[in-house]
């Protein structure tokens, strides 16, 4: 596949700053829209518009109808045995928080455990961080070696028969470190305990098979992958999902109401309570579709040419750290570094004035900074629109950041 031409799919990739052309390395916050999605939701609110699952008329049909396509068309992105085990949510932090709520809440008890690791973001911490301190549930954390990969051997002790669950991130969002999801599930399940996966950086980047993986849950969000901000998925296993109780009321999440007695839809309306996301979730499926027609495995590709090029580049500066796994083979479209003098805000504040979009901050993932031995990182992320073009941007905008404080050049371009 030729990823030359993709960037034109992007408009607001057209975009100059200040004289320069946008390089939009921050697709690990979210990623920008190829026009076939933003056609898609225009023509939504144009000809389609209606709440779904409560009118018979023409529109209100259409509209139901493209909400329950996505819903297949993502049980085929993950390769899920079935639809009905796909639940939309608002995001992957609301997907995380459902299965805390939904099914930690009433299975787990004071005395049990759960295992996150070093490399989570907030949204696979806070959750069972809150549970913890709610139920008396203990919250251990599987630390991760020099590379950055997790310490399996830290891992097989750590799961003793009072661990009930693990919630891992397949992919960090900070380092891009790759974790090894299947073995991790393997291990865990060999154990007793159901497996999380946190797929917010690892589904839009990579093949995702639910049942060769073996999870339990998966989470993940579409405004990470080319679609719409407010939508995000669980995947639940099915027998699980049966045991799991409502996450919110309202609705069309009930099959009967009344003072005495109020029973439950089946899942998995049982947990998409009042007016969901329909239209940014009908838009989904256009994403989808345009992700599969680049190919997973052919952008797994493209961001490893562009890891490696990136790393290439950042490694021959002498003025910058680089964190995480510096190998492109286990490591996603994230790289994260500093500069030994100049703070990451500056860095990125000056950055932003050459066109070049990067994140910089904690990342949403105080506990793997704490690791790391910093407060703060700035960080460059790729997606299938990304370039060597915008790498080099990066680079120059590095070496603007020691011309504006006065130190020596750079280089690395």
């Amino acid at each position: 596949m030729n990823f030359s031409s993709v960037r034109k799919d992007f408009p607001l990739l057209s975009r100059v700053i200040n004289g320069k052309p946008v390089a939009y390395l921050d697709s690990a916050s979210t990623t920008q829209k190829p026009q076939a999605v933003i056609d898609a939701l225009t023509r939504f609110y144009q000809h389609t518009n209606a709440n779904i699952h409560r009118g018979v008329y023409a529109m209100a049909e259409e509209s139901t109808a493209l909400y329950e396509n996505t819903r297949k068309r993502v049980a085929q992105f993950i390769h899920a045995p079935h639809s009905d085990s796909v639940i939309f949510t608002r995001n992957t932090t609301e997907s995380i928080n459902l299965a805390a709520h939904s099914w930690a809440r009433k299975h787990l008890k004071a005395g049990d455990e759960i295992l996150v690791t070093d490399l989570e973001h907030h949204a696979n911490f806070v959750p069972w961080y809150m549970l913890s301190k709610e139920r008396g549930v203990v919250l251990k954390s599987i630390p991760i070696d020099s590379s950055t990969q997790i310490d399996m051997e830290a891992y097989e002790k750590l799961l003793t028969p009072r661990v009930k669950l693990v919630a891992a991130t397949a992919m960090s969002n900070v380092l891009g470190t790759i974790t090894p999801a299947q073995q991790m599930a393997s291990l865990a399940h060999r154990n007793g305990a159901l497996f999380l996966l946190d797929g917010a950086q690892s589904v839009p980047h990579m093949t995702t098979d639910v049942q060769t993986l073996d999870c339990d849950f998966l989470a993940f969000s579409a405004h990470k992958m080319l679609g719409p901000t407010g939508v995000g998925v669980l995947w639940v296993r099915e027998n699980i999902l049966k045991t799991m109780d409502p996450f919110m009321g309202g609705g069309e999440m009930i099959n009967t109401v009344s003072i005495e007695k109020t029973t439950w839809a089946e899942p998995p309306l049982k947990f998409e309570a009042g007016t969901s996301n329909y239209a940014d979730t009908a838009v989904f499926s256009t994403a989808l579709d345009y992700l599969e027609g680049l190919g997973m495995p052919s952008i797994r590709q493209h961001e490893k040419e562009l890891v490696g090029y990136a790393l290439e580049k950042l490694s021959a500066i002498p003025d910058i750290t680089v964190y995480g796994p510096k190998d492109p083979e286990k490591q996603g479209g994230a790289i994260s570094f500093n500069h030994k003098v100049v703070h990451s805000h500056d860095v990125g504040s000056i950055l932003g004035e050459e066109g070049v979009a990067i994140r910089v901050g904690h990342h949403c993932a105080q506990p793997l900074m704490k690791v790391l031995g910093t407060s703060s990182t700035a960080r460059a992320s790729f997606y299938v629109y990304s370039t060597k073009e915008d790498v080099d941007a990066l680079v120059r905008g590095l070496n603007r950041v020691n011309e504006v404080f006065g130190l020596k050049s750079t280089r690395g371009s």
